[in-house]
Order: structure tokens, then sequence, then C-alpha cells
């Protein structure tokens, strides 16, 4: 990656071209990311507004939760990593994701450094490139803080280096590396149960890595690392009533009653539309049947990159003895250990789409919900590494005809994927930020007319509420009602609470909404009486008596 170069008396690193141009690109990616973040695009909602809102908890020192409010299976790492920055500058949507940003700089430092151990240079510059575009679907997993896969996908790729520098002999405080994988596991663990499958291959591979070594202290200290990681979803789960445990909310959730769709819808939702979306060749709201190319050719690819991973093993273990020797303190095995992970990041990728398209999601939701299949960013170089090794043999004329045609035809791909990546992120950059920087306008509008004029204590819709009391500091409180104006889903209970003590409570709604027209038809000749005002497309209701229809 670097040499040392003498400078006047100084030895200084000097960036090989292959990382000189992973910085700039990983620059690239980081400075857009951050002006995105500074314009709070993508937009914000109630369920980022509720990590926010722990986060202001837990720097007050009034919190300490260990999952999302309302929740038991989703872990609150991302508000742990946010508190600090609120508690200092208060609330704010550019403050709350700064750590997320951070991550995703760690993310594309840690994913080079991994492809290049595993594969060549240029391309873990290439790899850097590609992950540095990120379109609406994209950047939204990236920067929004919203539970679990900034901060897991970071911690898989550190894992995974672990195993790789104990194969090779190039860690030297191997204990203290083996405590450190343990404890990843178990913060990824309670962060993000998605990250279960990535979790389960990079286990197996460091079982391989260490085999024996795994018998004594360094096993003992795995267990611990875990133990430690995971003990505050220990804790609470020990506490929880019957049924409020996090496996018994998860299946609930997961479990969907009705019809279920068949495979072949699911398969075509996950493929088709889910890892498309996931790596940035599809707007926010789909698809074109020309964008759906690499979810058909993703299959392919898993099966050519562990066929190669598996050829690559078997010719380190058919290499002459003298040479193995030569290799250093790993030999043999750390000789071996590159393609040992690249099968794992092949099969992380396959089991996880395989558990998403068990869920009847992928068919009945699949715009919604591909953020499930983010994680598969991790096994990009193992995906587009068959590809550029076909592109480069044929590149080097080393190839038969049906080689240099299958190089060209790789290059073809490489190029295909890399420019619509690009047309995708340009015009989400010139013209997807609008919709989502003028509906914030409008929320903080809202926001600023309430926290001045008042009412302060409010009834809303979800995704009104938390957004609102976060825009406030909490000077404004708002309890959730549903659209038939009866108590909805209220994460945070105290709220709900201290709306119900208001003597007279105000009610936010959008404007001709559901919830609007069924306010105005109870309150009947008092719907034009009561104070009301409109603000960035809402109607602020304030009668004389509350509204309380489910009393």
């Amino acid at each position: 990656m670097s040499h040392p170069e003498q400078h006047r008396g100084r030895w200084r690193p000097r960036l090989d071209r292959p990382a000189l141009a992973a910085l700039l690109f990983g620059l690239a990616g980081v400075v857009y990311r951050l002006v995105l973040t500074l314009f709070t695009v993508p937009v914000s909602n109630s369920d980022e507004a509720t990590f926010g809102l722990a986060a202001l908890h837990i720097g007050q020192g009034r919190e300490r939760p260990v999952f999302l409010y309302g929740q038991h299976y989703m872990g609150m790492l991302e508000s742990y990593l946010a508190a600090p920055l609120v508690a200092v500058a208060g609330p704010s949507w550019p403050v709350l994701r700064l750590p997320m940003l951070a991550l995703y700089a760690v993310f594309l430092y840690l994913i080079h450094r991994l492809t290049r151990r595993l594969c060549t240079p240029w391309f873990a510059a290439f790899v850097v490139g590609l992950l540095a575009l990120g379109p609406e679907r994209v950047v939204r997993d990236q920067l929004t803080v919203v539970g679990g896969r900034p901060e897991v996908k970071p911690a898989v790729l550190l894992m995974l280096l672990i195993t790789v520098g104990l194969a090779a002999g190039t860690v030297h405080r191997r204990r203290l590396a083996v405590g450190l994988f343990g404890l990843l596991v178990g913060l990824a663990v309670w962060s993000d149960w998605l990250i279960l499958p990535y979790l389960a291959v990079a286990g197996l591979a460091l079982v391989w890595a260490l085999r024996r070594e795994l018998l004594g202290w360094s096993g003992l200290l795995l267990v611990a690392g875990v133990v430690v990681g995971v003990a505050p979803m220990i804790v609470d789960n020990v506490r929880a009533g019957p049924g409020d445990d996090s496996l018994s909310v998860f299946r609930q959730v997961s479990t969907k009653v009705g019809p279920q769709p068949p495979w072949s819808d699911r398969v075509r939702g996950g493929l088709l539309e889910g890892v498309p979306l996931a790596h940035g060749l599809c707007p926010v709201d789909g698809c074109g049947r020309w964008q759906q190319w690499f979810g058909v050719l993703y299959p392919v690819l898993l099966l050519a990159g562990a066929a190669l991973a598996v050829l690559a093993y078997r010719r380190a273990a058919g290499a002459p003895r003298a040479e193995r020797v030569g290799r250093g303190a790993g030999g043999l095995r750390g000789e071996r250990v590159g393609p040992v992970v690249q099968l794992a990041l092949v099969a992380g990728a396959a089991l996880t789409l395989l558990s998403y398209v068990r869920s009847p999601l992928a068919a009945t939701s699949p715009l919604d919900n591909a953020r499930y299949l983010s994680v598969l960013q991790l096994s990009l170089p193992a995906v587009l590494w068959p590809l550029w090794v076909a592109a480069l043999t044929a590149w080097r004329g080393t190839s038969s005809v049906l080689g240099r045609f299958t190089g060209a035809l790789s290059a073809a791909v490489l190029a295909a994927l890399t420019v619509t990546t690009l047309v995708i992120t340009v015009l989400f950059a010139a013209t997807g930020t609008a919709a989502s920087r003028t509906e914030e306008r409008q929320a903080r509008e809202l926001a600023a007319a309430l926290r001045a004029d008042g009412p302060h204590e409010v009834y809303g819709d979800y995704w009104t509420c938390n957004r609102l009391i976060f825009n406030t500091d909490e000077s404004v409180v708002c309890g959730v009602l549903d659209g038939n104006l009866s108590p909805g889903q209220n994460r945070y209970r105290p709220y709900w609470r201290q709306v119900g003590r208001a003597e007279r409570p105000g009610y936010v709604v959008e404007i001709d909404s559901p919830m609007d027209r069924r306010l105005r038809r109870l309150l009947a000749d008092r719907a034009d009486a009561s104070p009301v005002r409109e603000v960035g497309g809402y109607r602020v209701y304030h009668p004389d008596t509350p509204v309380r229809p489910w009393r």
C-alpha cells in the first residue's frame, strides 16, 4: 500500500499509484456524503428521530436504552455513538449523522485493505471507486441513523482482516486479536441480526485459521469477547417478560399471516429489484428492465467467485514444499487464507440473499425492503473478482479465443456497472435532492412555528411526531394517533402520557389527509371556530376542549 521514503531525516510513507487512486476515490465519496449530510439529504423521518431522541436522552443521562424504544431487537449502538455530539451541539440532523459518515469512511478503508490483501492493488482501488458512488437508496443506508447496517459492515471487515493476519502470522498479539474478534461479533449481534450470515461465515473462517489454538486461552478470550459485546442484549432479555424477549418479538415481526407469495415472485423481487437497488444501479422508485441485468447475473457471479476461490485454494496446496517454506511465518495457511475469506464472502452473500427471499416482503414490497440487502456490499470484491481476472487475462493476451471473448465481455460488464452507477448517482445529486430538501424545510417550519407560538403538547401521526419532537429539542411533545384518531405507535411512552395530561392539546395533521378529514368531522362546528393554522403543508388545530375519542 505504501513504501517508506526518507525525506530530510524523516521516514514518510509514500503511496503507490493504486493506493493513491483509492485514496482520491475515498475522499470524493466522503466529501459527497458530507455535503448530503449538511443538507439533510436523504430526508429525515420519525424512525431516525427516535434514535436521535435516544441519543439526546443518553447524553443527558436520562436513559440507557438497550434496544430502540418500543422494540426488543434493534440495538442502539448508533445512538450511543451520536450521544456525545448531540449533548454538546444539541439535536440536529447533521450532528446525528456525523458518526455514520465516519463509519462509512472506516468501511471504505477496511474494504480497501481486505481487497488489496486478497486480490490486487488496482482492483482494490476499483472497488473503492464503485463504493464511493451512491444514489439515494445506497446513501440512505449509509448515512441515516436507523440502526444496524452502517456499523456492522466495518465490524465484519475487521473480523476478516484479523483472520487473514492471524493465518498469515502478521498479528503478534494473537490472543488480544481473537478477543477483539469476539467483541465485534457480540456488538454486531446486539446491533442488527441481519448480519448473522456474515458473522457465521467469518466465524468459520477464524476456526479454519486457528484450529487447535482455539482450544486454549484464545478460545476463552473469543467467548469472553462475544459475551461482553452482547451483554446489553443478554441483560435486557433476562429482564423481559414472557413474549417480550428479542427472539419472540423478532419472530412476530417476521411472521406474516395470510397466503404466502410463490417462490418465483420472491426470487424475482429479491434478484431483479433488491440486488440492483442495493448496489446503486436503480433510482429509489424502482428498477427499469435495463437495470435488472445485474440481478440476473448475480448468482452466476457468486458461483464463479466460489469456483475461483476453490481453484486458488487447491493451487496453494499444490505448490512445492520449498516454495511454501519461503512464504514466511504463515506458510501454507497464510497462502490459503485468501481463498478461504473469499469463499466466506461468497457464502455470506448467498445466505443473506436466501434469507431475504424467504420473506414474503421480497415479493410484496421489494422497493421498501431492499435496504435489508445493503450488507451485500461486503461481498462486492468476491463477486466482481472473476470479471476482473477474466478481463485482465484477455487484456494481457494470455488466453485462447474463447478466453479473449470472455474477457472482453467481462470488461464490458464492469464498464456497464460503473457507468450505470455513476449515471444514477449524478441524476440523484442533480435532480433527486429537491424533494428531500423541500420536505425538510417544511418540517423545520412546522417545528419553528410550534416552538414559538404553541401548542406545545400535540397529537399527530407517526411520521410527524418524533421528528417534530427532535426538531424542537423536546420543547414540543407529540402523541401518536392512527388514521382513526386512536392511539398509534408511541415508541417512547412518557411523551404519550405528557400529552394525555394536557388540558388543551393541539393536533398536527397533514392537509386533507384522512386524519385531517376525520378530525374536522369530530370538531363539527368547532372546526372553523377553533384556532387553525396552516404551516409547511400541515394544519395545526388547537380546540378549546380536547378531542380524545378513544376515551
